[in-house]
């Protein structure tokens, strides 16, 4: 009995529970930020003239494509210049786009997604649809949720660019290491889901930007 009552308290926070909090945030975080939000939009129009939005296309829930949306951080049209990954010292990011790599704020217009519905505060991280395919019996359980802005993953792989720099082919490595442990990170969360290990994500999340 108490573990039916778990389970049925588990399945509310997820369908219901989640959604509530991920838009308190969200809308709360971007009003709070959004004086932030201008000055580093400004720096990046100023520094090249470029769009201060990186719009991209990912994977969400059920295999649905939207756009994810960043702040600008390469040069312009950076995506025809190289590969989907990116790894320490890319001559592709500019140099604003290194510090806000660095303090993770280039994620910050994601609140936008999570207010769109596309994305959680905390899920899996999204993939582009390339890599999706090459686990894709994998992916049906872990897009059976929201993707997110942060998780176990992201946490585990906050210096991603600096790990994929000792590989020749960071593609590769990505496709053979980095993600197959991303999964089972994700794959772990989706084990452990609550309100109190999203709480926790959330505190790890802010403390690591912070620290």
């Amino acid at each position: 009995m108490v573990c039916v009552k778990i389970s049925l308290i588990m399945k509310m926070y997820q369908d219901i529970g989640k959604k509530v909090i991920d838009f308190f945030i969200a809308a709360v975080g971007l009003l709070i930020l959004s004086p932030l939000l201008f000055i580093i939009g400004l720096f990046i129009k100023v520094s090249d003239g470029g769009p201060i939005f990186f719009f991209q296309q990912r994977i969400g829930k059920n295999f649905k494509k939207f756009r994810l949306i960043k702040f600008r951080t390469m040069v312009v049209n950076a995506e025809k210049l190289g590969p989907a990954i990116t790894r320490g010292e890319d001559p592709r990011i500019t140099k604003i786009g290194r510090v806000l790599r660095y303090y993770k704020l280039d994620e910050l217009p994601q609140l936008i997604n999570v207010l769109k519905g596309d994305m959680s505060i905390v899920g899996p991280r999204p993939e582009v649809e390339k890599y999706v395919n090459h686990f894709r019996d994998k992916y049906k359980r872990i897009l059976s949720i929201k993707p997110g802005i942060t998780d176990y993953a992201a946490l585990e792989y906050r210096n991603e660019e600096d790990i994929l720099k000792k590989y020749g082919d960071a593609n590769d490595g990505y496709i053979r290491d980095v993600l197959p442990n991303k999964i089972a990170l994700y794959e772990k969360y989706l084990e452990e889901m609550s309100l109190l290990t999203d709480m926790k994500i959330i505190c790890k999340t802010l403390w690591r930007i912070i620290a």
